[in-house]
């Protein structure tokens, strides 16, 4: 029940039409839509616990933003920038036929969600960002920038399950089944093994991100959340090193005063995985 169905939109970028994958669960026809967008390395697949749990009240959309899952890989490095991100995912909307949706995004899909919930008439009237905000700390970019983009290469899936949990811990505890099932489609054939299925060249943008600029660009996201209209939920991993304590309550005092959630035992970024998780962002998003 609630199997998702792989579909593309076609979209502009520079001078060529690229081809932007998406997944979608529940009544195609429903007008209540839910767009989930994953973080950094990740893909859309992510959301697909989370996904069948809501496909009782919305069409669940997950695409897999440039770079990234089925989606087309950009013959400019330069492509891969959240704002342009953000206009891609008004093509997505457009192509929905929808006016308006609820949003959960977690890690660069909750900047994504900010950038496009910030928007004059924006579709966006409910928000949930999962551990992010205007305040980014510089150490946990440095975190992930000692592995986004390496090489890999393992000769079974479970040996390259193994290797991402290595990284990715601050996920919270799941079963080793559960992290099989959100590690295969981060994986493809490989030869005699298994790769990790995104452009390694979205690293390269990343890379660019100075301690010096934080706070510049800091400042910019603030102006940007504070013009946010949207019904906000913030999600924080209590252990988590990319959004503080400080940085989540002050977004429950400024722009649209997010309600705030924390998650025991959990880094970045909870994975919307298990119930508690699930019923926390539900509530939210179907409350009068």
């Amino acid at each position: 029940m609630h199997e998702p169905r792989l579909h593309h939109v076609p979209v502009l970028r520079g001078r060529a039409v690229q081809r932007m994958a998406y997944r979608e669960w529940g009544d195609p026809a429903n007008p209540a839509v839910l767009v989930c967008v994953h973080g950094l390395s990740r893909q859309g697949l992510d959301f697909d616990v989370f996904a069948r749990a809501m496909a009782d009240r919305y069409r669940v959309v997950a695409p897999d933003v440039f770079g990234r899952g089925d989606s087309d890989w950009l013959p400019d490095p330069a492509g891969y920038q959240v704002p342009l991100y953000a206009a891609d995912m008004v093509a997505l909307i457009a192509r929905l036929g929808v006016d308006t949706v609820h949003w959960v995004g977690t890690s660069m899909g909750g900047l994504i969600g900010m950038v496009v919930a910030a928007l004059g008439q924006s579709p966006v009237t409910r928000l949930v960002l999962n551990d992010v905000g205007p305040q980014i700390q510089a150490d946990a970019v440095s975190r992930i920038g000692t592995y986004l983009g390496q090489p890999g290469h393992w000769s079974t899936e479970q040996a390259a399950a193994d290797a991402l949990w290595a990284i990715s811990s601050g996920f919270g505890p799941h079963t080793p089944e559960q992290w099989l099932a959100l590690s295969r489609p981060m994986l493809r054939p490989d030869g005699d093994g298994f790769k990790l299925h995104y452009d390694p060249a979205i690293a390269q943008v990343f890379r660019q991100f100075k301690p010096e600029n934080a706070a510049a660009g800091e400042q910019v996201m603030w102006a940007m959340y504070d013009q946010i209209r949207a019904r906000t939920l913030v999600l924080r991993g209590a252990d988590s090193d990319l959004l503080s304590p400080e940085g989540a309550q002050a977004m429950t005092r400024r722009g649209p005063k997010a309600a705030l959630v924390e998650f025991a035992g959990v880094g970045h970024a909870p994975m919307l995985t298990n119930a508690h998780q699930i019923e926390a962002v539900r509530t939210f998003l179907l409350a009068p």
